[in-house]
């Protein structure tokens, strides 16, 4: 016999449930993720699994693993691939499997999240999931990460010519260290549990995640700025092996993307809901906050598209289609 035990994530708070025994023949399906427990890839993800547990019922044991129990974004999706993991959310590394994907590193690409849901539907399911597919991965869904903002300990980022010479860390995506770079900066690719001690040391100067991600991993008890840019709008892939979707019976497969889609809705508006509400929790926590001037970053980002048009076939092509969904 085994016991059924889900880690479902309410608000902030991590419960562990444990559900009743089921047979030992009963199918093991593991959802892990490398982020933080309390963050909203981690909450969404913990939904996921749980939801998935009551439809499957006693025929499956799911079983959910977040904080980076079971490796970073880089080893889960490794382990997909192999089987060993059979769900995670994977973000800015998916330029790794597919230089299309980086679409969401072009800055203020994203207006918000109609708009995000709306390129999933007509961009990511039907042009960008297949190639993924391609090398091993199946992408079931596109959820919230966020709109991405700047922190650092040393001063408030109003124009890019404030990060000039500032370290800071990124995640492993060349269009985002391109980006740090043309505005100034000086960034560090840097697997996302090791930033807080690295901010905390001063081996990095700051870094840039959506707000969820920052208050998820307490980046206000080591930084003292929070500058608004809304720079990147990043969204987080429910992703799986393509060997185990091909091996799952119809049936999973219908309520896996039922799910998946319920979750979606929820993750894009508890994201858009959190937005106002965590910028109040890091000025309570003493961070200063300032609100940057997009226009002086838009207007310094226009390097990057020539170069993702220039680098990826059909990239110039790709977002005129996304730009032209927000209407």
């Amino acid at each position: 016999m085994k016991t059924l035990r889900n880690r479902i994530t309410a608000s902030l708070t991590v419960c562990v449930l444990s559900l009743a025994a089921v047979p030992a023949a009963a199918e093991t399906i593991i959802v892990a993720v490398g982020a933080a427990s309390n963050s909203l890839q981690g909450r969404s993800a913990a939904k996921f699994a749980g939801d998935l547990a009551v439809e499957l019922g006693d025929a499956h044991t799911v079983e959910f693993y977040a904080d980076g129990q079971l490796g970073d974004e880089k080893e889960l999706m490794q382990k997909l691939r192999l089987g060993t993991v059979h769900f995670t959310l994977v973000s800015s590394i998916m330029t790794n499997v597919a230089p299309e994907f980086a679409l969401f590193d072009m800055p203020f690409l994203v207006q918000d999240r109609a708009h995000l849901k709306a390129i999933d539907e007509e961009i990511v399911q039907k042009e960008l999931a297949p190639k993924a597919e391609r090398s091993g991965l199946k992408v079931l869904s596109t959820w919230e990460n966020g709109f991405r903002q700047i922190t650092n300990s040393s001063r408030p980022i109003n124009t890019p010519a404030d990060l000039e010479g500032l370290k800071i860390r990124t995640p492993s995506s060349e269009w985002r260290v391109a980006m740090f770079k043309e505005w100034g900066a000086n960034p560090t690719p840097m697997s996302f549990s090791e930033v807080f001690v690295a901010l905390q040391t001063g081996t990095m100067d700051g870094q840039e995640n959506p707000l969820t991600n920052i208050t998820g991993a307490n980046f206000q008890e080591v930084q003292k700025h929070l500058s608004l840019t809304g720079h990147v709008y990043s969204p987080t892939y429910l992703t799986t092996g393509a060997d185990t979707w091909n091996g799952l019976s119809d049936d999973v497969k219908a309520k896996v993307t039922s799910i998946a889609a319920e979750v979606q809705d929820w993750s894009l508006a508890e994201g858009e809901a959190a937005d106002d509400e965590l910028v109040e929790k890091v000025k309570a926590a003493g961070m200063e906050v300032n609100t940057a001037d997009k226009k002086a970053f838009i207007a310094a980002s226009a390097p990057i598209y020539e170069a993702f048009a220039e680098k990826v076939d059909g990239g110039a092509e790709l977002v005129s289609r996304a730009q032209a969904l927000a209407e």
